[in-house]
């Protein structure tokens, strides 16, 4: 096992990304027996944070987790610094235990004798070193209540600098369209998985963003943002820039220098404190049950004011840098 890029799961397991979540066809075949799973690349932090499942309706089709990002997930695609390795097991049968960084946190990645390959490979790895795992999820649910997230891998590969940025890239955009898409659908209160499809999201992502509506409270964006600005810090030269990633996302986000990084933002309005002051004051009107203020509601008397949407956006992100709002779901604007 070598760090080789050419052995990463980023080249030589690239039937693993083949059909990664993005634009699909709206048609999409229906999750068959035998059938491979896409493998989505999380970050830790989407993937800790993660308490739907969705059983299986019938004998040997697959099992999902759905994550507070709308990510319908049987695979997935994680990287980062091997930190702990440990054998649980026995000189007969062995079982890897080990703990894998990322920008945001950690994977859980564990191997068996029903996982040969991924146990052979975790054998040879010293930590700490870059490795990459590709493999099933698992949703452990603890007597008193807690949540518990794992990797069964079946595949464990040691990468190098440059596969582990690829990854971090890669996982970056995906997870600021996921985060674009919930927001979408969280301003639209009749939406449906048609709905979401019509509008260019793909099938899978699309289911799992109405399960995560129907059965949870919307996420908050904040510490989605955080993980996607933490990562991106990871490949420019200074960590201390400020991305000054908005909280809207815009369609395309590139990198300096031929990398990933969120776009400029225009000249913000939020200096001027007659809007920031009539903004505070239509979120006081509007907490009317005390979870905060409806965002579509606030959008629509806003734009009766003279303030656009973008505007808007622009005063709500300056009040929460300023600490004076804050978001306790993507449906929700409240005031501190």
């Amino acid at each position: 096992m070598n760090g080789d890029f050419e052995d990463s799961p980023f080249s030589s397991g690239n039937e693993y990304m083949r059909e990664a979540p993005g634009p699909q066809p709206q048609q999409a075949v229906k999750s068959r027996p035998g059938a491979r799973e896409t493998a989505w690349r999380l970050f830790s932090t989407e993937f800790n944070g993660t308490s739907l499942e969705i059983k299986p309706t019938e004998e040997k089709m697959p099992s999902y987790v759905v994550t507070p990002l709308g990510a319908k997930v049987n695979r997935v695609l994680v990287a980062g610094v091997l930190t702990e390795i440990e054998d649980r097991g026995s000189e007969d049968e062995h079982m890897w235990v080990c703990r894998v960084q990322d920008p945001s946190g950690n994977f859980y990645v564990n191997a068996g004798r029903f996982q040969p390959e991924a146990s052979a490979a975790m054998a040879s790895l010293v930590a700490p070193c870059l490795v990459a795992a590709v493999g099933k999820v698992r949703l452990f649910r603890r007597e008193d209540g807690n949540i518990s997230m794992s990797v069964r891998p079946e595949r464990v590969v040691q990468i190098d600098e440059k596969a582990y940025s690829e990854w971090i890239l890669e996982t970056a955009k995906t997870t600021w369209a996921r985060l674009k898409n919930m927001r979408r659908a969280c301003g639209m209160p009749d939406a449906t998985v048609d709905t979401l499809i019509s509008m260019g999201v793909c099938p899978a992502e699309a289911e799992g963003i109405i399960y995560a509506l129907d059965n949870a409270e919307p996420p908050s964006s904040e510490v989605y943002l955080r993980s996607i600005q933490n990562a991106i810090r990871k490949l420019l030269p200074d960590e201390e820039i400020d991305l000054g990633i908005p909280g809207d996302a815009p369609d395309e986000v590139y990198v300096p220098g031929g990398g990933f990084s969120a776009p400029r933002r225009s000249e913000p309005v939020a200096g001027n404190a007659s809007t920031e002051d009539a903004i505070m004051r239509l979120l006081e009107e509007l907490d009317v049950d005390g979870r905060g203020a409806p965002r579509d509601e606030l959008e629509r008397r806003a734009e009766s004011m003279g303030i656009s949407s973008i505007e808007l956006e622009e005063v709500s992100n300056s009040l929460m840098e300023k600490g004076l709002i804050y978001e306790p779901s993507l449906k929700f604007l409240k005031i501190i």
